[in-house]
């Protein structure tokens, strides 16, 4: 039997601060207060990461964004702390303080077990913090969903593209990804 563990976005930070994952492999997440821990990723999930941050330091203008891989992204009024697979975000100096979500550029996500939490749970905060471009790399079903227009806790608009297709960010429409590159046969 599994415990919720509850807390604060101020609190969780402080946690980390103080090094109380130190002793543990594990990564966490706080979703709306509530402490979530990130599984180990398999060998498609890390290819499908490496991918797109090759596609996305290649593609970028230099200094249009910065990106950032597996790192933090603050939502302090949600009590939420995501650890987004790919995140561009404005460029700025964040070594003080983590992005927030007026930061955000683009963030995509790689799902494969964790697939329900993040079209669902982790969709929420993404959309009520006004997150405009959320993508979800659906490894079981090979396609990429692009999650646009957050309203509320939900996106009014979700974009299913498939191997043949190309994906363009909101703020970078010069810029595509073919889908089949996140789907080595």
């Amino acid at each position: 039997m599994s415990a919720t563990v509850r807390t604060t976005y101020d609190e969780f930070d402080e946690m980390i601060r103080r090094g109380d994952f130190a002793e543990t492999e594990d990564r966490y997440e706080l979703l709306f207060g509530e402490v979530c821990v990130m599984p180990l990723p398999e060998p498609r999930h890390e290819s499908a990461i490496d991918e797109l941050a090759e596609w996305s330091f290649t593609s970028l203008p230099p200094g249009a964004a910065r990106v950032r891989v597996r790192n933090t992204l603050g939502i302090p009024g949600l009590d939420s702390l995501t650890l987004p697979d790919i995140a561009w975000m404005r460029r700025r100096d964040y070594s003080q303080q983590r992005p927030l979500p007026d930061d955000v550029q683009l963030i995509i996500g790689v799902s494969d077990s964790t697939l329900y939490k993040d079209q669902g749970p982790k969709a929420k905060p993404y959309a009520q913090a006004g997150i405009a471009d959320y993508w979800i790399v659906n490894l079981p079903k090979r396609c990429l969903e692009i999650r646009r227009d957050p309203e509320g806790e939900a996106y009014r608009t979700v974009l299913t593209l498939h191997p043949g297709d190309e994906a363009r960010p909101l703020g970078f429409p010069e810029i595509a990804l073919p889908v089949a590159r996140l789907f080595p046969d």
